[in-house]
């Protein structure tokens, strides 16, 4: 006995001392630190591509479309009456405040700066303030051509100084961004018509559609402009923070992060990069794709595929924001907690703290209960579970890959009669609560 209690104590001191050796916090090696250097090169890279890097599409946006004549009016050698400051932002475009001087600053403030006023614009884009905008000028100051970032429809700003004027958010979803509209405004439409086999109308009709905060990824390779029943066919602008453990991307799983990153470097922002998937060239399902080769996208040079790797590691770098001390009841969220692991079965699915399936998070559409239309626009014929942690950030436009639900309790009755759950109303409020908490 004495012997076995000799072994006991020893295996138990070695359990302790193996789990206080686990706690021990060690020097870097010399390894460590160019592991360290690397990531925060990275986060630098990555940044600077996810904010500025055009990928060279200008060529298309600019030098294609004439978007930059139609922005800056015929007063300041462009076309027609030009995009000032307030018609920007009332499109949804966003205006970055630490780029601005400060001097410029107060002056926007005593409101001596003209926002309707084309030229103030084109200010703003010389000084690199309009997020995910670049404009590009000659010598004698005017506009020659415009490209887009990844930060145009994945970032937005805090509205500290004024709706639309702020501190840069990357990641967040620009849901007051009408594309649509944007893109209508360009005096040479013919790469749509030509791509589409239609006219300018039905180009305009078909962007219009969209509305805010939408924007249809699958038209140029599909050409399915409007669903069967007649709305349109454009996705939500999804967030581009909190993917770091996420395995598919976007609201049908085409692929990873990284590879939307290059089939909309290249393929939507025609940004001079590399992209394919041979499951786009499938004539039957991607005719427009099959018919322009887009599946297989060799830009020469190559500007887009040095930046993925450092534009992946920001991106998973990007935490899920925190909610607003006072925006949600604390005490209901604690009791939803307790129903979205529990009695509402949600966390089967939106696992914790990922709030999607750790592997392939995919479901066919009649699991979740709704059509099948976007995703048989997929590869993959399913829908992603999306992850929820920062909900509360991205509400405006509603919830779904197409904003069907208009709100949070929209969406907790959906399931609620599809798994017949049985939720009492005050349960169903309370995991609401808990839902606009993550």
């Amino acid at each position: 006995m004495r012997f076995s209690f000799a072994v006991v104590a020893c295996l138990g001191l070695g359990v302790l001392t193996v789990a206080a050796w686990h706690t021990v916090v060690r020097p870097a090696t010399a390894f460590d630190r160019v592991i360290e250097a690397n990531a925060d090169r990275m986060i630098v890279d990555g940044r600077q591509t996810f904010r500025f890097d055009t990928f060279g599409d200008e060529a298309f946006w600019g030098d294609a479309l004439q978007l930059h004549k139609a922005i800056a009016g015929e007063r300041n050698g462009g076309i027609g009456p030009g995009v000032s400051p307030k018609t920007a932002l009332s499109v949804g475009l966003k205006v970055d405040l630490d780029a601005i001087p400060a001097a410029l600053q107060e002056q926007l403030k005593a409101g001596q700066v003209n926002l309707d006023d084309p030229a103030t614009t084109l200010a703003l884009l010389k000084l690199n303030a309009v997020v995910g905008v670049t404009g590009f000028f000659n010598a004698d100051g005017t506009i020659k051509s415009i490209g887009i970032q990844c930060a145009f429809c994945h970032s937005n700003v805090d509205d500290v100084f004024a709706p639309g004027i702020g501190h840069r958010r990357d990641g967040w979803a620009n849901r007051d961004l009408n594309v649509g509209a944007i893109v209508s405004l360009s005096p040479n439409l013919r790469p749509f018509t030509d791509l589409l086999g239609v006219d300018v109308a039905t180009v305009k009709k078909v962007f219009a559609s969209w509305g805010p905060g939408r924007f249809d990824a699958e038209l140029d390779k599909d050409g399915r402009a409007f669903r069967p029943d007649g709305k349109q066919a454009g996705t939500l602008i999804p967030p581009a923070f909190g993917l770091a453990g996420v395995n598919l991307h976007t609201w049908t799983g085409f692929g990873s992060v990284t590879y939307w990153n290059a089939y909309v470097g290249a393929t939507e922002m025609h940004g001079s990069g590399t992209f394919f998937d041979a499951r786009l060239s499938r004539r039957a399902q991607y005719p427009v794709a099959a018919k322009s080769g887009s599946h297989n996208t060799r830009g020469t040079p190559d500007r887009l595929s040095p930046t993925l790797a450092a534009l992946h590691f920001y991106q998973l770098s990007i935490p899920a924001p925190t909610p607003p001390e006072g925006s949600f009841d604390r005490a209901a969220f604690e009791r939803g907690k307790m129903l979205f692991d529990g009695k509402a079965r949600c966390a089967t699915c939106h696992v914790p703290p990922l709030f999607t399936e750790p592997g392939n998070n995919l479901h066919a559409p009649a699991e979740v209960g709704v059509d099948a239309f976007q995703a048989s626009r997929s590869p993959t014929g399913m829908y992603r579970t999306a992850p929820l942690a920062g909900l509360w950030s991205h509400q405006t436009g509603g919830f779904y890959h197409d904003g069907r639900f208009a709100t949070l309790i929209d969406v907790v009755n959906h399931y609620n009669t599809l798994r017949r759950l049985g939720l009492t109303e005050r349960e169903k409020l309370d995991l609401v609560e808990y839902l606009k908490g993550l």
